[in-house]
Protein backbone atom coordinates (compact mmCIF):
# COMPACT_ATOMS: atom_id res chain seq x y z
CA UNK A 1 0.00 0.00 0.00
CA UNK A 2 1.59 3.60 -0.92
CA UNK A 3 0.73 6.53 1.13
CA UNK A 4 -1.57 7.65 -1.65
CA UNK A 5 -3.67 4.42 -0.84
CA UNK A 6 -3.61 5.03 2.78
CA UNK A 7 -4.93 8.64 2.05
CA UNK A 8 -8.02 7.15 0.00
CA UNK A 9 -8.62 4.54 2.83
CA UNK A 10 -8.92 7.19 4.89
CA UNK A 11 -10.80 9.31 3.15
CA UNK A 12 -13.34 6.60 2.60
CA UNK A 13 -13.39 5.67 6.63
CA UNK A 14 -13.79 9.47 7.08
CA UNK A 15 -17.33 9.23 5.59
CA UNK A 16 -18.63 6.07 7.58
CA UNK A 17 -20.66 6.30 10.24
CA UNK A 18 -19.31 5.76 13.46
CA UNK A 19 -21.09 2.73 14.55
CA UNK A 20 -19.45 1.23 11.06
CA UNK A 21 -15.93 3.05 11.23
CA UNK A 22 -13.27 0.38 10.33
CA UNK A 23 -10.91 0.68 13.06
CA UNK A 24 -8.59 -1.90 12.80
CA UNK A 25 -8.17 -0.75 9.28
CA UNK A 26 -8.25 2.70 9.30
CA UNK A 27 -5.56 2.25 12.08
CA UNK A 28 -3.39 0.24 9.74
CA UNK A 29 -3.82 2.63 6.83
CA UNK A 30 -2.03 5.95 9.30
CA UNK A 31 0.65 3.52 10.04
CA UNK A 32 1.42 3.14 5.82
CA UNK A 33 1.05 6.78 5.37
CA UNK A 34 3.61 7.28 7.99
CA UNK A 35 5.85 4.23 6.26
CA UNK A 36 4.57 3.61 3.65
CA UNK A 37 5.19 -0.51 1.45
CA UNK A 38 4.63 -2.58 4.66
CA UNK A 39 2.89 -5.70 4.97
CA UNK A 40 -0.15 -4.82 7.04
CA UNK A 41 -0.99 -9.07 6.88
CA UNK A 42 0.60 -10.27 10.23
CA UNK A 43 -1.62 -7.25 12.05
CA UNK A 44 -4.67 -8.50 10.26
CA UNK A 45 -3.72 -12.26 11.69
CA UNK A 46 -2.75 -11.16 15.07
CA UNK A 47 -5.99 -9.39 15.17
CA UNK A 48 -7.92 -12.33 14.08
CA UNK A 49 -6.17 -14.67 16.99
CA UNK A 50 -7.07 -12.25 19.76
CA UNK A 51 -10.68 -12.11 18.58
CA UNK A 52 -11.10 -16.39 18.30
CA UNK A 53 -9.49 -16.56 21.68
CA UNK A 54 -11.01 -14.05 22.99
CA UNK A 55 -14.41 -15.41 21.88
CA UNK A 56 -13.55 -18.79 23.67
CA UNK A 57 -12.34 -16.59 27.01
CA UNK A 58 -16.19 -15.06 27.00
CA UNK A 59 -17.89 -18.11 27.75
CA UNK A 60 -17.03 -18.99 31.13
CA UNK A 61 -15.42 -15.47 32.20
CA UNK A 62 -16.01 -11.41 33.18
CA UNK A 63 -16.15 -9.32 29.94
CA UNK A 64 -13.22 -7.01 31.39
CA UNK A 65 -11.46 -10.56 32.54
CA UNK A 66 -11.48 -11.91 29.53
CA UNK A 67 -10.50 -8.93 27.71
CA UNK A 68 -7.04 -7.80 30.00
CA UNK A 69 -6.42 -12.14 29.78
CA UNK A 70 -6.63 -12.37 25.89
CA UNK A 71 -4.53 -9.18 25.03
CA UNK A 72 -1.83 -8.95 28.22
CA UNK A 73 -1.16 -12.69 29.06
CA UNK A 74 -2.42 -14.77 25.70
CA UNK A 75 -1.01 -12.19 23.46
CA UNK A 76 2.04 -10.17 25.47
CA UNK A 77 0.37 -6.45 24.90
CA UNK A 78 1.66 -4.52 27.01
CA UNK A 79 2.90 -0.49 27.89
CA UNK A 80 6.85 -0.18 26.99
CA UNK A 81 8.34 1.28 29.83
CA UNK A 82 12.39 1.31 28.86
CA UNK A 83 11.75 3.20 25.28
CA UNK A 84 8.57 5.13 25.64
CA UNK A 85 9.36 7.63 23.07
CA UNK A 86 10.19 5.19 20.69
CA UNK A 87 8.03 6.50 17.46
CA UNK A 88 7.43 2.64 17.08
CA UNK A 89 5.32 2.92 20.10
CA UNK A 90 1.90 4.68 18.29
CA UNK A 91 2.38 2.85 14.92
CA UNK A 92 0.07 -0.27 14.91
CA UNK A 93 2.46 -2.31 12.64
CA UNK A 94 5.15 -2.04 15.29
CA UNK A 95 3.08 -2.30 17.75
CA UNK A 96 1.71 -6.08 16.69
CA UNK A 97 5.07 -7.05 15.76
CA UNK A 98 6.83 -5.67 19.49
CA UNK A 99 3.90 -6.61 21.35
CA UNK A 100 4.36 -2.95 23.02
CA UNK A 101 3.25 -0.09 22.68
CA UNK A 102 1.25 3.66 24.25
CA UNK A 103 -2.01 3.13 25.40
CA UNK A 104 -3.61 4.67 23.09
CA UNK A 105 -1.89 2.54 20.27
CA UNK A 106 -2.70 -0.73 22.16
CA UNK A 107 -6.11 -0.08 22.62
CA UNK A 108 -6.86 -0.23 19.02
CA UNK A 109 -6.39 -4.01 19.31
CA UNK A 110 -8.71 -4.69 22.53
CA UNK A 111 -11.27 -2.17 21.32
CA UNK A 112 -10.96 -4.38 17.58
CA UNK A 113 -11.38 -7.66 19.39
CA UNK A 114 -14.15 -6.58 21.72
CA UNK A 115 -16.31 -5.09 18.43
CA UNK A 116 -15.68 -8.65 16.52
CA UNK A 117 -16.88 -10.75 19.79
CA UNK A 118 -19.63 -8.60 20.63
CA UNK A 119 -18.55 -7.12 24.08
CA UNK A 120 -19.01 -3.83 25.01
CA UNK A 121 -15.91 -1.36 25.24
CA UNK A 122 -15.11 2.20 24.52
CA UNK A 123 -12.32 3.70 24.32
CA UNK A 124 -11.82 6.05 27.18
CA UNK A 125 -10.05 9.83 26.43
CA UNK A 126 -8.40 10.33 30.22
CA UNK A 127 -6.56 12.86 30.35
CA UNK A 128 -2.56 11.84 29.66
CA UNK A 129 -3.58 8.45 29.59
CA UNK A 130 -6.04 6.73 27.40
CA UNK A 131 -8.12 3.84 28.98
CA UNK A 132 -11.12 1.68 28.06
CA UNK A 133 -14.35 1.27 29.70
CA UNK A 134 -15.66 -2.32 29.74
CA UNK A 135 -19.52 -3.07 30.76
CA UNK A 136 -19.84 -5.92 33.18
CA UNK A 137 -22.90 -6.77 34.96
CA UNK A 138 -21.83 -4.82 38.00
CA UNK A 139 -21.27 -1.80 36.29
CA UNK A 140 -18.79 0.13 33.52
CA UNK A 141 -15.15 -1.23 34.79
CA UNK A 142 -11.28 1.06 33.27
CA UNK A 143 -8.94 -1.10 32.08
CA UNK A 144 -5.87 0.28 31.12
CA UNK A 145 -3.83 -1.34 27.90
CA UNK A 146 -0.40 -0.07 29.05
CA UNK A 147 -0.63 -2.14 32.69
CA UNK A 148 -1.42 -5.34 31.23
CA UNK A 149 -5.01 -4.58 31.16
CA UNK A 150 -5.23 -4.03 34.83
CA UNK A 151 -8.20 -2.69 36.61
CA UNK A 152 -7.86 0.83 37.34
CA UNK A 153 -10.38 1.72 40.45
CA UNK A 154 -12.50 4.73 41.08
CA UNK A 155 -10.45 6.36 43.66
CA UNK A 156 -7.45 5.75 41.32
CA UNK A 157 -8.95 7.36 38.47
CA UNK A 158 -9.66 10.52 40.65
CA UNK A 159 -6.12 10.27 41.96
CA UNK A 160 -5.13 10.44 38.06
CA UNK A 161 -7.19 13.28 37.69
CA UNK A 162 -6.24 15.78 39.95
CA UNK A 163 -2.44 14.94 39.39
CA UNK A 164 -3.38 15.79 35.55
CA UNK A 165 -5.03 18.97 36.46
CA UNK A 166 -8.59 18.59 36.82
CA UNK A 167 -10.35 20.24 39.46
CA UNK A 168 -11.51 17.62 41.93
CA UNK A 169 -15.22 19.02 41.07
CA UNK A 170 -14.53 16.97 38.13
CA UNK A 171 -12.23 14.36 39.34
CA UNK A 172 -14.78 12.79 41.37
CA UNK A 173 -17.18 12.43 38.64
CA UNK A 174 -16.79 8.95 37.77
CA UNK A 175 -19.47 9.50 34.65
CA UNK A 176 -17.41 12.47 33.44
CA UNK A 177 -13.57 10.14 34.32
CA UNK A 178 -15.36 7.27 32.45
CA UNK A 179 -17.48 9.11 29.53
CA UNK A 180 -16.76 7.01 26.40
CA UNK A 181 -15.60 7.92 22.66
CA UNK A 182 -15.98 6.57 19.49
CA UNK A 183 -13.25 4.45 17.64
CA UNK A 184 -13.00 7.34 15.34
CA UNK A 185 -12.21 9.72 18.55
CA UNK A 186 -9.64 6.50 19.45
CA UNK A 187 -7.95 6.64 16.53
CA UNK A 188 -8.06 10.26 16.31
CA UNK A 189 -6.12 10.76 19.51
CA UNK A 190 -3.51 8.42 18.35
CA UNK A 191 -2.75 10.97 15.57
CA UNK A 192 -2.83 13.65 18.45
CA UNK A 193 0.22 12.10 20.45
CA UNK A 194 2.04 11.92 16.64
CA UNK A 195 1.60 15.02 15.92
CA UNK A 196 2.44 16.52 19.75
CA UNK A 197 5.58 14.23 19.56
CA UNK A 198 6.51 15.20 16.18
CA UNK A 199 5.98 18.92 17.13
CA UNK A 200 8.57 18.59 20.11
CA UNK A 201 11.16 16.70 17.68
CA UNK A 202 10.62 19.26 15.34
CA UNK A 203 10.12 16.89 12.61
CA UNK A 204 7.60 19.24 10.54
CA UNK A 205 7.04 16.68 8.00
CA UNK A 206 6.01 14.14 10.33
CA UNK A 207 3.91 16.67 12.16
CA UNK A 208 1.75 17.56 8.49
CA UNK A 209 1.04 13.51 7.88
CA UNK A 210 -0.58 13.09 11.06
CA UNK A 211 -2.77 16.81 11.05
CA UNK A 212 -3.70 15.36 7.23
CA UNK A 213 -4.78 12.19 8.96
CA UNK A 214 -7.09 13.58 11.45
CA UNK A 215 -8.41 15.76 8.60
CA UNK A 216 -9.23 12.94 6.44
CA UNK A 217 -10.34 10.54 9.49
CA UNK A 218 -13.13 13.65 10.39
CA UNK A 219 -13.54 15.65 7.34
CA UNK A 220 -16.28 18.26 8.77
CA UNK A 221 -13.67 19.18 11.78
CA UNK A 222 -11.47 22.61 10.91
CA UNK A 223 -8.99 21.94 13.53
CA UNK A 224 -6.38 19.76 11.63
CA UNK A 225 -6.39 22.04 9.09
CA UNK A 226 -4.91 24.51 11.29
CA UNK A 227 -2.26 21.96 12.41
CA UNK A 228 -1.46 21.48 8.85
CA UNK A 229 -0.99 24.55 8.30
CA UNK A 230 1.46 25.21 11.29
CA UNK A 231 3.66 22.27 10.25
CA UNK A 232 3.85 23.70 6.84
CA UNK A 233 4.55 27.29 7.71
CA UNK A 234 7.53 25.66 9.71
CA UNK A 235 8.73 23.89 6.47
CA UNK A 236 8.95 27.17 4.57
CA UNK A 237 5.66 26.21 2.38
CA UNK A 238 3.83 29.26 2.54
CA UNK A 239 1.53 28.34 -0.10
CA UNK A 240 0.48 24.90 0.94
CA UNK A 241 0.12 26.81 4.57
CA UNK A 242 -2.68 29.26 3.05
CA UNK A 243 -4.19 26.19 1.24
CA UNK A 244 -4.98 24.41 4.98
CA UNK A 245 -5.83 27.33 6.09
CA UNK A 246 -8.52 28.45 3.65
CA UNK A 247 -9.28 24.51 3.77
CA UNK A 248 -10.11 25.53 7.68
CA UNK A 249 -11.77 28.48 6.67
CA UNK A 250 -14.18 26.32 4.33
CA UNK A 251 -15.45 23.89 7.16
CA UNK A 252 -15.42 26.44 9.95
CA UNK A 253 -17.55 28.69 7.74
CA UNK A 254 -16.38 32.53 6.95
CA UNK A 255 -17.52 33.23 10.61
CA UNK A 256 -15.95 30.53 12.14
CA UNK A 257 -12.47 30.61 14.55
CA UNK A 258 -10.58 30.65 11.69
CA UNK A 259 -8.35 34.09 12.18
CA UNK A 260 -8.39 36.46 8.77
CA UNK A 261 -5.15 37.90 10.12
CA UNK A 262 -2.97 34.67 10.20
CA UNK A 263 -4.16 34.07 6.16
CA UNK A 264 -3.07 37.85 5.57
CA UNK A 265 0.30 37.02 7.49
CA UNK A 266 0.89 34.47 5.18
CA UNK A 267 -0.12 36.06 1.96
CA UNK A 268 2.83 38.82 2.71
CA UNK A 269 5.24 36.52 3.35
CA UNK A 270 4.11 34.83 -0.03
CA UNK A 271 4.66 38.66 -1.91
Amino acid sequence: MTRDDAERMLARAGLADDDAFPLLEAAIACAIHDHPFRDPVPVRRLAEAARERLAERIQGESPDDALAETMAADFRFTGDLLTFDDPANTDVIAVAERRRGLSAALAIFYLDAARVTGLKAAGVDFPNHFLLRVETSAGPVALDPFSHGRVVMPSELTRRALLAGLTPHVADRLDLLMAPVTDREALIRLQNVQFSRAIRAEDYVAAERSAVRRALLAPEDHRPWLDVAAAREKQGALAGALDALGQARGFAGQDGPVHKVSMDRLRMRLN
